[in-house]
């Protein structure tokens, strides 16, 4: 780090199974190894070269995002009456915890086995402009062909906590080009239109005659160059799909036919924020030593709704003294069938 504290890197699981490389940094997933049902161990997941180019990104790759996942509109909202004022760095929102979110934060380590890492973060009052002071602990664990990452928060004021993962994800493997020839499937009827910074217009859509229709498995390519406004304005996909049920199930499934290899997303969270990897624009060195362009990988973000402090008609994100914040994820790793 720049203060001369080293970051530690947390390996987990096993061959012929999932083997995570955890940073400490941001809370991250490095590198996530898997088998495909071609036979070949790959690397399917994006990562920076070094601490200096993680530090330096915007593209949030692999962190832990927090206190609030996606974005708040103005990076104002009321709170329990009062109003709170946020950090804002994207088109003039708060995105993903404000300038200087949990992903670039140093975690502290505070447990690790064969199979499992457990990191915590305390996040003192007024941190980016938000109440109370959070405890965040990230447990990422490989079960057999799963790999799950249980988040959780207390806090010692009200204020607001949304937390998820941004893995981008290439099944093809890390550096391989894009994800166009990927099949994705989204368990929702309804998604969320936003405004050219990326704010909801007003309520969720029916994805019925969009290319957000992702009910059945589609290639990722033709759905990001379609002709629809919000594709055209997000240069890709970059929205919140509104999820069927509730409890802990399937919210997607992410297939590479080259490689033969299949991930089901299982989540809690009310919605998933599919995101096309829009604006990697070559910026930054990768953990093969080349450099990631628009589309070379697909982040699936379990979470609340955008700018949901703001919308007080959807599923709150609101965090009381005395109150555990949870969400789950879950990789499932198959061969399709």
């Amino acid at each position: 780090m720049p203060d001369g504290r080293d970051v530690p890197v947390l390996t987990i699981g096993s061959a012929p199974g999932p083997v995570v490389e955890v940073l400490a940094l941001g809370a991250t997933v490095h590198r996530l190894e898997v088998t495909g049902g071609d036979g070949q161990r790959r690397h399917v997941v994006l990562g920076h070269a070094d601490v200096a180019e993680r530090l330096a990104s915007t593209d949030y790759v692999g962190g832990t995002i927090g206190r609030y996942a996606n974005r708040i509109a103005g990076g104002r909202f009321v709170l329990d009456g009062r109003e709170v004022t946020v950090g804002t760095h994207d088109r003039g929102n708060s995105l993903h915890g404000g300038p200087e979110g949990f992903d670039v934060r140093l975690w502290d380590v505070v447990g690790l086995g064969p199979d499992e890492v457990v990191l915590s973060l305390t996040s003192p009052d007024g941190d980016q402009g938000f109440p109370g002071t959070v405890r965040a602990t990230v447990r990422y664990r490989v079960d057999g062909s799963t790999v799950s990452v249980e988040m959780s928060a207390t806090t010692d004021a009200t204020t607001v906590v949304n937390l998820t993962n941004h893995a981008y994800l290439n099944l093809d493997g890390e550096g391989a080009g894009t994800i166009d020839d990927h099949l994705l499937l989204v368990e929702a009827d309804s998604y969320t239109p936003v405004d050219a910074t990326g704010i909801p217009l007003g309520d969720h859509a029916p994805v019925d005659g969009t290319p957000f229709d992702l009910r059945e498995s589609t290639p990722i390519g033709p759905a990001i160059r379609a002709e629809h406004p919000q594709v055209v304005d997000a240069t890709g996909i970059d929205h919140n799909f509104v999820l069927l049920g509730e409890g802990m199930r399937r919210a997607a499934v992410l297939e590479s036919l080259r490689t033969r290899t299949r991930l089901e997303l299982w989540t809690d969270q009310p919605g998933l924020q599919v995101y096309t990897g829009n604006f990697l624009g070559g910026r930054r060195r990768s953990t093969s030593g080349g450099r990631y362009r628009q589309g070379d990988g697909i982040a699936l973000e379990p979470q609340l709704a955008p700018d949901s402090p703001n919308r007080p008609d959807w599923p709150s994100a609101v965090l009381r003294p005395g109150e555990v914040y949870r969400s789950s994820i879950e990789w499932r790793f198959s061969e399709p069938g």
